[in-house]
């Protein structure tokens, strides 16, 4: 029988038990609240906080850069990029493989990508590819939320409007790396470009400007709803340049289809006013990674468009160096300006049969001036041998020829003035004294670039004074900011004696306006010119024979090669022009000066010329030895003497 007094006393156990359970689980319930609001608080809000907040860098619009004219050179476009975040992304792999499906991804971005994440931390977003198209963005815009961690992000992207024309002068950027991350730290990172060649990369620092950051609020699926802090990126640093645009323009039509280089240079400071070397390239695309075909086909080119001729190249200067040997023998005491030398049309050593050749049967009696204008080989070759290598080297190097002419570029080729220690350093041949006499009309050992010769040729125009080259004008630090003037270091000074220079300006404006080898330049010239052609061989001759340049292969032509300034009287403009291969310095080169200097003076753009190597080389060869004793004295030099007698090759006027 049922007993209720037992049923109550079970149920009073039941109901205890059960209540003692549920304070248990009330009182756990408690602490774990208690551990939560009070005791982890802080660690739960901030996990809370990250992944309502989330901090996003703000990288820097890249420096602009414009002319001396404040013309854009190289500004920013908006565009946008794919950017993964490994740690939010799991696995990579398959990440991208289904991106691939919605972008164009070449193997040269998975292949950076997948090296960036090796060497970066995985909270890093990392860019996958850049340059995105609006048919990708829209694609991905349907599908975001398979790819955790992926984003497409706004950025400013380098373009260069001129393309070609200044591809030498500002460089370009490409894809930041690893190898840039190591030079400039590991915040370097987020930069999406680093400048590679030019200004872009001598002017990294100041260009790429501070990185900032802001707080995005985000909702549960990642999307950024607004921005609740910012810690603001610092812009670039502008740069203006001392080249100006239209003689930049003037310059590379000058030239035609003809290879080779240009400085021009404002006496009065030593700012360069334009410089090429062609063939050039376009550096946008290098921008975001250049293909492998567009790489190839630059590289295959044997004209190597990719070689800054003014800033690596160089060579021997030929006939361009005698306005400064001829300040050599004056300063040095060697000469005086009116002094007189006989000409044979051969020199010779004291004691050695064979000679070095001039041109024709020589030139007579002539002075300095005339030895300038008339490009006559005997007055240096003589002049050279007396004064011995050691002071030659001595004062070429007063000059600045053998040295960094200071341009704020990278890797400027500090050329060769010859000398017993430079070849000591080369050669296990002793220094012979043929090669001082051929040191004399710039060739043999020398090395010359078209900057020395322009900056070394400014120096002649303006006085004296030998100014460091600079691209770099002024600054700013912002685009509501004043510009700053660069500072430069002050000039030295090439001579002491105004008589002195005085003479060889002198015989460098009657080059043109006198005699000598270049007066083609003076017809229908509304201002006077001052001037030095030059040609440099590059294979040498047996005796008299006569080698016509168009049966050489092309990479053995003569250099033709002119410095000059203009207007004389007071000179604004200095410029050193070399054609390569292109025969003979008054034809190929002195005109293309002219047209430069019409252009910066008188503000005349050349017309556009079909003109190529073997054009220019048959116009030199109708020429009479009268008009182009340039030419004619390169057909008239002598082969190279063998070691122990001379050493290297002869140049030619």
């Amino acid at each position: 029988m049922r007993s209720p007094q037992v049923e109550a006393a079970r149920f009073r156990v039941r109901a205890l038990l059960g209540f003692v359970v549920v304070v248990l689980a009330l009182g756990g319930l408690a602490a774990w609240y208690f551990r939560l609001q009070v005791l982890e608080h802080s660690d739960y809000a901030r996990q809370s906080e990250a992944n309502r907040i989330k901090p996003r860098p703000v990288v820097p619009g890249r420096g602009l850069i414009y002319d001396r004219q404040g013309r854009i050179l190289a500004d920013n476009v908006p565009a946008y990029r794919l950017e993964v975040t490994p740690e939010d992304a799991g696995n990579t792999d398959a990440l991208v493989e289904g991106l691939s499906q919605i972008f164009a991804l070449a193997p040269e971005d998975v292949a950076r990508f997948r090296e960036e994440r090796r060497i970066n931390r995985g909270f890093r977003p990392i860019t996958l590819k850049l340059r995105v198209e609006e048919h990708e963005a829209a694609r991905f815009a349907v599908d975001r939320w398979r790819f955790p961690g992926v984003e497409i992000v706004p950025y400013l992207n380098r373009r260069y409007p001129y393309g070609q024309l200044f591809a030498h002068v500002i460089g370009y950027v490409g894809r930041t790396d690893g190898s840039d991350v190591e030079r400039y730290g590991r915040d370097h990172i987020l930069f999406p470009h680093t400048g590679r060649t030019g200004i872009e990369r001598s002017y990294e620092d100041q260009l790429r400007g501070s990185i900032g950051y802001e707080q995005v609020e985000t909702n549960v699926e990642g999307r950024a709803l607004a921005t609740v802090g910012r810690l603001p990126a610092t812009a670039g640093t502008d740069l203006r340049l001392s080249v100006d645009l239209k003689l930049q323009q003037a310059m590379v039509r000058a030239f035609g289809t003809l290879h080779g280089s240009a400085v021009a240079v404002d006496p009065a400071s030593g700012e360069v006013l334009g410089m090429v070397s062609l063939p050039s390239f376009d550096p946008n695309l290098f921008v975001n990674g250049i293909s492998h075909a567009d790489y190839r086909r630059l590289m295959d080119d044997p004209a190597k468009p990719l070689f800054n001729r003014n800033v690596l190249g160089g060579g021997p200067p030929g006939s361009t160096i005698k306005p400064f040997v001829a300040l050599a023998g004056v300063d040095s005491g060697m000469r005086r300006p009116e002094d007189r030398v006989l000409s044979t049309g051969e020199f010779f050593i004291p004691g050695q049969s064979r000679g070095y050749r001039d041109a024709g049967s020589g030139g007579g009696w002539v002075d300095l001036r005339d030895s300038i204008s008339r490009s006559i080989n005997y007055y240096y070759y003589k002049l050279a041998y007396e004064m011995g290598i050691a002071r030659f080297a001595e004062y070429m190097a007063r000059y600045g020829f053998g040295q960094p002419t200071g341009i704020d570029l990278v890797g400027e080729n500090p050329g060769v003035v010859p000398s017993p220690q430079w070849k000591a350093g080369h050669s296990p041949e002793p220094w012979y004294p043929g090669e001082t006499v051929i040191a004399g009309i710039g060739q043999g050992y020398w090395i010359a670039t078209a900057l020395q010769l322009a900056r070394g040729t400014a120096a002649i125009a303006n006085g004296g004074e030998l100014h460091p080259l600079r691209l770099v004008a002024s600054r700013r630090e912002g685009y509501d900011q004043p510009w700053q003037a660069m500072t430069s270091a002050a000039p030295g000074r090439i001579t002491d004696d105004a008589g002195h220079l005085r003479a060889v300006q002198e015989g460098m404006v009657a080059t043109i306006h006198g005699r000598g080898t270049a007066t083609a330049l003076a017809r229908d010239a509304e201002y006077t010119m001052a001037g030095k052609t030059g040609t440099a061989q590059r294979v040498g001759r047996r005796g008299n024979a006569r080698v016509d340049p168009r049966s050489l292969p092309y990479h053995l032509r003569h250099q033709a090669l002119f410095v000059g300034y203009a207007p004389a009287d007071n000179p604004t403009i200095a410029l050193a022009v070399t054609v390569e291969h292109g025969g003979y310095g008054g034809v190929a080169a002195a005109p293309i000066a002219r047209k430069i200097f019409d252009a910066w003076i008188l503000g005349e753009m050349p017309e556009l010329e079909e003109r190529d190597a073997d054009a220019v080389v048959a116009a030199a060869e109708r020429r009479s030895p009268e008009t182009a004793g340039d030419a004619a004295s390169a057909l008239a030099s002598a082969a190279a003497p063998q070691a122990g007698d001379a050493g290297a090759g002869v140049a030619v006027p």
